[in-house]
């Protein structure tokens, strides 16, 4: 099969210009996401330099082999720090800049820059390529973790991309506009990278939203002063425990903690050493929790925690230390610090999170009977 270069600059010009103001529109309307403008970036480089690099042959070969190239290779590290910003990492600019004031550089000189140099020109160009890509595909995969979406269709596009220049190495001859029987390899590159561009546009655009729309569930789970779950991540990932711990044969205990006179407190001190009180409790819950524990603020001054696979004895040992070290806290002179704890477990209500929440908060009446500052277990 013979492909028509010219008409496939066209059609790659004309497509990649769309999915360029798709960038921009995407960039525009949103909340103004980096990943986004810089993919825009480089698709708009992209186009100019395809542009630039038609004009061969006219007796201006300056503007498509230092011009156009040039751009091409800065479209390219575009690409790449769409992927870093991606991950979370800031824009490398000398990284960005670096390539191609090297290609300009090159083209100083005549061996690099004469006509019948049009092989070692391709071959540079293509290990620039498979360079920047590679790296937009390190950037996602050593953060991974933390991007937490699906980056296997990015890989894939960045991998084919990668493969079909690092095979334009051996196998482009370097006549992209010689009319012949043979079939074209700068043909295949051109087809090639029109359906990169199309694909790593939509498939970030589907990593950003992806990302959003995990950053939103996030936030509705989360309590904003303290920074651990909220009583909507409470219940649910605490009804899971509950029901994992059942299959197991595993016990459960729940802590029910409230602090004490927390609003004389804030009467006395104000509402930011209300917060202080609030944020300085949260972290001593969480040094306390082990991963397979579940707690959160589930209202006003009022924590709970579900202990996996842990008896009463166990238990009552860690609700002794968050009282000790919250009370101990360095907090201010007037020593309002504390708070009691009501306790109930699944040995006595079964793996019902409802039942253990009453259970726990009759204990926690009497632990406030009792003077508050200490721990009482429902009986």
């Amino acid at each position: 099969m013979q492909l028509s270069v010219p008409t496939l600059i066209v059609a790659d010009v004309y497509v990649m210009s769309l999915v360029a103001l798709l960038m921009f529109l995407a960039w525009r309307s949103g909340r103004r996401e980096p990943t986004l403008g810089y993919l825009f970036l480089s698709l708009a480089l992209g186009v100019v330099a395809t542009v630039l690099g038609a004009l061969r042959n006219m007796g201006i070969d300056w503007v498509p082999i230092v011009l156009g190239n040039s751009l091409l290779v800065l479209a390219l590290a575009f690409n790449w720090t769409a992927m870093r910003v991606f991950a979370g990492r800031p824009p490398h600019w000398r990284g960005i800049v670096g390539a191609p004031l090297v290609w300009a550089g090159l083209c100083l000189f005549p061996a690099f820059f004469a006509a019948d140099a049009l092989r070692l020109r391709i071959a540079t160009m293509s290990v620039f390529t498979v360079v920047y890509i590679g790296l937009a595909m390190a950037e996602l995969w050593r953060s991974r973790q933390v991007i937490q979406v699906s980056l296997r269709p990015a890989l894939a596009l960045m991998a084919v991309h990668i493969a079909v220049y690092t095979l334009r190495i051996p196998l482009d001859h370097g006549q992209p506009f010689e009319v012949s029987g043979e079939f074209d390899f700068f043909a295949l590159v051109i087809f090639e990278t029109m359906l990169y561009a199309v694909g790593i546009a939509f498939v970030t655009l589907a990593m950003v939203r992806e990302r959003a729309e995990l950053e939103y569930r996030q936030a509705s789970l989360s309590d904003p002063l303290t920074g651990i779950g909220n009583r909507r991540a409470f219940v649910e990932h605490g009804e899971r425990l509950l029901l994992r711990c059942r299959d197991a044969g595993q016990q459960v205990t729940l802590l029910l903690c409230d602090l004490d006179q927390f609003k004389r407190l804030n009467d006395t001190l104000g509402h930011k050493a209300g917060d202080h009180a609030l944020i300085s409790f949260g972290q001593v819950m969480k040094s306390r929790m082990r991963r397979q524990d579940v707690f959160g603020r589930i209202g006003g001054e009022e924590f709970a925690c579900l202990l996996a696979d842990a008896d009463a004895r166990v238990a009552q040992d860690v609700a002794e230390r968050i009282r000790s070290e919250f009370a101990n806290l360095p907090f201010s002179p007037s020593g309002v610090l504390s708070v009691s704890i009501g306790m109930s477990d699944t040995a006595r209500v079964d793996y019902n999170l409802d039942r253990l929440m009453g259970e726990a908060d009759r204990a926690l009446y009497e632990a406030k009977a009792a003077g508050r500052n200490c721990v009482r277990v429902a009986g």
